[in-house]
């Protein structure tokens, strides 16, 4: 049994991630996270390509470590939110996993 899939589009480019029905509307959420994030630090730096990525890649790293430290309560601007740091690590986790087998399938990208 296969996987389906879910095609993406980040810088103008298509990809074809595997994805579970079940998360296709949170990877598309995150694709479209990141597309605007690419844009957005493209449109700063003028960059493009790997470096683009990269930088992007990095500043969302970094983001998501203060997230993890930031006590939970306190991580929305109202202070008064909190959310499921363990799901939302699991579907991180599922993110990641499924964006690095849709890279590898993209050797020739970078």
């Amino acid at each position: 049994m296969t996987t389906p899939t879910l095609d993406i589009k980040l810088q103008g480019r298509a990809y074809s991630v595997a994805c579970p029905d079940e998360e296709r509307e949170a990877l598309q959420d995150a694709a479209s996270y990141l597309d605007a994030k690419m844009t957005e630090s493209a449109a700063k730096t003028r960059s493009t390509g790997e470096r683009l990525a990269v930088m992007v890649a990095l500043n969302l790293a970094h983001e998501l470590l203060a997230l993890k430290k930031t006590p939970v309560g306190k991580a929305s601007a109202g202070g008064a939110d909190s959310f499921d740091t363990s799901d939302l690590k699991r579907r991180i986790r599922a993110m990641e996993a499924r964006l690095d087998e849709a890279l590898s399938q993209q050797e020739g990208l970078f």
